[in-house]
């Protein structure tokens, strides 16, 4: 006596409006088809769930108490097909995102306030991890996009160029260079620099070794906010990115990296499988096409 949830969907629809035809219209079915359903529905339960009337329907005594007690059943396929519809439009959902940067401001913080705006329901995972790891999650399927510093490379998948941000120094607050607005490089030459052996310092050490011939580089392996405790503290200068400045830091001040060419940027991309059918990813990658569209040559 297996009773369909499709055939308990139609005669709630029918107990509703009072009206098979009407009841079909709603559920965009054809008026025969879902008459027939309900006749298969109460010949296999072994009752009259609905009068046939001259204007209609409406449920009898048995009818009523069937529908009641199966309202939870009704409500659940409901809720569960709108869930399916949404995340087959990426409005529900999961999205991973790995990556190596700070949130406390810049353009990745700034994009996942957007997305979640104009996204509420889709539920957002953020990892933030090395590098590698990031790339091996995406080859895993564990990450659906990973936001990396520097210019897109050819990679198993596919790429886009984003954001670049300014590379700033964090310096003591009371350092000589802490009163201009804009520092040069080579007013570092005979600075101790503190950088993380942790993403994004490697890359930020590569940088300071094209601007300064032979830096003094102590390699610490903590965390960039232990990194700041330690410029706070007066043992050195630190390299940082934009986004990172949004974070306040006990006796640091950032200021702006210049060389004869003005501001020193870095570049970040975005990376992801080009078999992941996830439909949130697809609206996560228009929403960043939109905000940082590629340049027209």
């Amino acid at each position: 006596m297996a009773i369909e949830l499709r055939h308990l969907r139609y005669a709630v629809a029918a107990a509703r409006h009072g009206s098979f035809r009407r009841a079909a219209e709603e559920l965009g079915v054809k008026q025969s088809s879902l008459s027939r359903r309900i006749r298969q529905m109460e010949g296999r339960l072994g009752v009259t769930v609905f009068e046939r009337l001259s204007s209609g329907v409406r449920l009898t005594p048995a009818g009523a108490e069937i529908l009641r007690t199966s309202q939870h059943l009704v409500d659940g396929l409901e809720h569960m097909m709108a869930s399916a519809k949404a995340a087959g439009r990426g409005e529900a959902g999961r999205l991973s995102i790995g990556f190596h940067t700070s949130l406390s401001a810049g353009n990745l913080r700034a994009s996942l306030v957007e997305h979640a705006r104009r996204f509420p329901e889709v539920e957002i995972r953020m990892v933030e991890v090395a590098r590698e790891n990031l790339l091996v999650g995406l080859r895993h399927g564990q990450l659906d996009i990973a936001i990396i510093t520097g210019e897109p490379t050819v990679r198993e998948g596919e790429a886009m160029a984003l954001w670049s941000e300014r590379i700033m120094v964090a310096l003591p607050e009371s350092h000589l260079l802490a009163i201009n607005e804009i520092v040069y490089w080579t007013d570092l030459r005979s600075e101790t620099f503190l950088l993380s052996h942790r993403d994004p310092g490697p890359e930020l050490r590569d940088i300071l070794l094209v601007k300064l011939a032979s830096p003094k580089v102590a390699g610490q392996d903590v965390s960039r906010e232990s990194i700041m405790g330690l410029v706070g503290a007066g043992f050195g200068v630190s390299l940082i990115c934009e986004a990172g400045i949004g974070a306040s830091h006990a006796g640091v001040v950032y200021r702006e990296l210049q060389d004869g060419s003005g501001p020193s940027r870095i570049s970040y991309a975005a990376y992801w499988r080009s078999d992941n059918d996830n439909a949130a990813l697809l609206n996560f990658r228009k929403l960043l096409e939109e905000r940082y569209p590629v340049p027209s040559s």
